[in-house]
């Protein structure tokens, strides 16, 4: 007999996922009253570029990153950024800002016919670089945690930040695995962007 998946209570407490390692991050907002979360936007960061395994990513965003630690860092000294989720390249999940939040990860933005994509998304980032893979465990998180944010969540959408914001932004790139994704999740292909699912699959 198939498990049936555990109550939505026992997942979420005000918007923080009971399986994420939790760092609260202070960049964030309120979202709109109106807004419907119903759009999960998957990134790709490494800090610095390309540098796998450190705790530079979560310093970046709680406000907590030696500047003067890298030469890169210098280049984006003062950012302030954050994700409601980042999952390592082992496949763990850190949680910086509640989903009933606004985190500041899409930036300049538009998808589904609506701007400001922070208002009514939720932002996954990816330890990787774009056109890099991605670790199997990191798919194996996603599909763990992309239906537990629908199950709390109307999620319609899943798309790239290259997606919401073409010309601007390329992750998580040509490395990342939409159809795996797709096909191991089971959301229709609707939910997905032009092109990277085949849209007569289900």
């Amino acid at each position: 007999m198939t498990e049936r998946p555990p109550p939505t209570h026992a997942l979420w407490e005000d918007g923080w996922y009971q399986y994420a390692r939790k760092l609260p991050s202070p960049n964030f907002g309120p979202r709109p009253a109106s807004a419907q979360i119903d759009l999960i936007v998957l990134h790709s960061i490494s800090l610095p570029p390309g540098v796998y395994g450190g705790t530079q990513v979560q310093h970046l965003f709680t406000n907590t990153l030696d500047w003067n630690a890298h030469p890169y860092f210098k280049t984006i000294e003062g950012l302030q950024v954050s994700s409601h989720f980042y999952i390592q390249r082992g496949g763990e999940i850190w949680q910086f800002v509640s989903c009933d939040a606004r985190a500041w990860h899409a930036g300049a933005s538009c998808y589904r016919g609506r701007s400001n994509c922070n208002d009514d998304s939720i932002g996954i980032e990816l330890e990787g670089l774009e056109g890099e893979s991605f670790e199997p465990a990191q798919y194996e998180a996603l599909q763990v945690l992309c239906p537990a944010i629908a199950q709390n969540y109307p999620i319609a959408h899943i798309a790239g930040h290259e997606h919401i914001a073409p010309g601007r932004k390329t992750d998580p790139g040509p490395g990342f695995q939409w159809l795996f994704l797709q096909q191991t999740l089971g959301f229709s292909s609707q939910c997905f962007p032009d092109g990277v699912v085949d849209k007569n699959s289900f």
